[in-house]
């Protein structure tokens, strides 16, 4: 059985649309080289300022 880790050691990255920190989730264990946005929301709104829609 695989050892417990504490949310502190799990690896994390800066948002890439609202610059703000998020932590490694296990529906990203595959991707997480390739994430880049903490949400949805964030990857739909990459392109636009904030404040707008």
């Amino acid at each position: 059985m695989p050892k417990m880790r504490r949310k502190s050691d799990l690896p994390s990255k800066i948002c890439a649309a609202c610059g703000l920190p998020f932590n490694w989730r296990k529906k990203w264990e595959r991707d997480w080289d390739h994430v880049r946005y903490c949400s949805e929301r964030c990857k739909r709104s990459k392109g636009k300022p904030d404040g707008q829609k």
